[in-house]
């Protein structure tokens, strides 16, 4: 945080949360990432955990429980090329990008996307690719991701006009419902990103 900022805690929301849900990557257990949120006094808090929902039911009613407002939402594994394509991973490489539903559509098309993630897309991890995203786009937030985005990826590898075309993609797709994210981790990387 910079110096001389201040922020209210209540008006503060994480949107890009993994729990015990979120395999091999998160820990941290529903109920106390709830109870923290409420001992915060937070207003909101949501659940991004990786590729699936298993821990959507556990965390809404947690956070009913606190008084909180649930996000429900999946950092999905994207696919550039088709489902169909299921060659390396050099040659077919897999990207995050972070889904908030935010209404009763967006639940919906979240379910069928993690669902197609999963029965047609599972190649490594349940990818998504953009032609499943363009048709089940309708009431989805979409966040660009971390260092694993495609957008990061680009610029990372110093590929600044892919991650422009990249990014006015997900834009052509989600409208104003897309947002680049940032994080600041302390990482010589997300620095980069966070510059460019």
């Amino acid at each position: 945080m910079t110096e001389g900022v201040s922020l209210n805690v209540s008006e503060f929301v994480h949107l890009h949360v993994h729990s015990e849900y979120s395999l091999l990557d998160g820990a941290a257990r529903i109920d106390d990432l709830v109870q923290a949120a409420a001992k915060l006094g937070m207003k909101q808090l949501d659940l991004t955990d990786h590729g699936e929902l298993y821990g959507a039911i556990p965390f809404y009613k947690a956070c009913q429980a606190h008084g909180i407002k649930p996000i429900i939402g999946c950092e999905v594994y994207m696919t550039t090329g088709a489902l169909d394509e299921k060659g390396s991973r050099k040659d077919n490489p897999i990207y995050h990008l972070v889904l908030l539903a935010k209404n009763m559509a967006g639940y919906k098309n979240l379910l069928r996307l993690v669902s197609i993630g999963h029965l047609q897309g599972y190649h490594y991890k349940p990818r998504v690719d953009l032609s499943s995203l363009e048709k089940h786009a309708e009431g989805l937030i979409a966040l660009s991701a971390c260092l694993g985005s495609e957008i990061a990826q680009h610029v990372l590898h110093d590929r600044y006009e892919a991650a422009e075309i990249a990014a006015r993609r997900y834009q052509r797709i989600f409208g104003e419902d897309f947002y680049l994210e940032l994080q600041d981790h302390g990482l010589i990387e997300q620095k980069k990103v966070m510059q460019a």
